[in-house]
């Protein structure tokens, strides 16, 4: 007896610079044929965030296959303790305090799927007109939200909204994961704060909803620079099917 065909994976992804930052420093992974996501963003107003970022989404893409999530996700964590200590040395040469950069990964093994990150680039999970925040940022905000401070707009003055995580940003990085059962049409987006800091949670829902990864990635991208552009943006926007689930049978409920 056969198990289960894997699931199908599809994905679309689209970054851009903005409409004030001269460098990009964000960096993505789109790799669907290993069912294999990531986004990177390097830490502004710190020296060469496009080179952390950038080399946060090559360790990933060097993964090897594994036929285990578990081991997946522990060689992940593996290789970014290892960026961390090279960006850590790099920051030393240069004689810098920090070169460093978020990350928030998705990687995924027959019907399960596992996240990690470290910052407050965010991964969302779409599934049956419901749009879930799978990740938690870390930053002074959010920090201050979970030990119950009341939060208003003043909260968004400078240096309230600071990242507490980042690869390079201390000795040993420390990494929050989930996991979750992959279900037919699950949509998730992974994305820079550029995105997320600019398009409301009812925009991404809304345009989630259509299940094109494509035309998802850009229209948020685009929404972002409507909203001003004044960070790095970048959008992955990945889509799973099930066609064990997609064949069986459907008994009209009229019936």
């Amino acid at each position: 007896m056969t198990g289960p065909t894997p699931i199908r994976w599809t994905s679309a992804a689209r970054c851009h610079v903005g409409l004030v930052r001269e460098v990009n420093e964000d960096s993505f992974l789109d790799r669907p044929e290993r069912a294999l996501w990531a986004v990177a963003d390097g830490m502004g107003g710190h020296d060469a965030g496009d080179l952390a970022s950038g080399m946060v989404v090559a360790t990933l893409d060097g993964l090897p296959a594994f036929s285990s999530l578990t081991n997946l996700v522990d060689a992940a964590r593996e290789r970014l303790q290892d960026v961390n200590r090279r960006l850590r040395a790099e920051a030393l040469m240069r004689d810098v305090s920090i070169i460093g950069s978020t990350v928030v990964a998705l990687l995924a093994c027959e019907r399960y799927g596992a996240y990690l990150w470290a910052g407050d680039s965010r991964i969302y999970l779409y599934r049956k007109g419901r749009l879930t925040l799978l990740s938690r940022d870390h930053s002074t905000l959010e920090e201050l939200r979970a030990r119950g401070f009341p939060v208003g707009n003043d909260a968004l003055q400078p240096g309230h909204n600071l990242i507490t995580r980042a690869v390079g940003a201390v000795d040993v990085l420390a990494l929050d994961q989930g996991a979750v059962v992959v279900g037919d049409g699950d949509i998730f987006l992974l994305c820079s704060d550029g995105l997320s800091n600019l398009v409301s949670e009812e925009d991404i829902r809304d345009n989630l909803a259509a299940g094109d990864c494509r035309q998802a990635a850009d229209a948020l991208v685009d929404l972002a620079l409507k909203a001003g552009g004044h960070d790095n943006i970048t959008a992955v926007v990945i889509r799973a099917d099930d066609p064990d689930c997609s064949d069986m049978t459907v008994l009209n409920p009229a019936l």
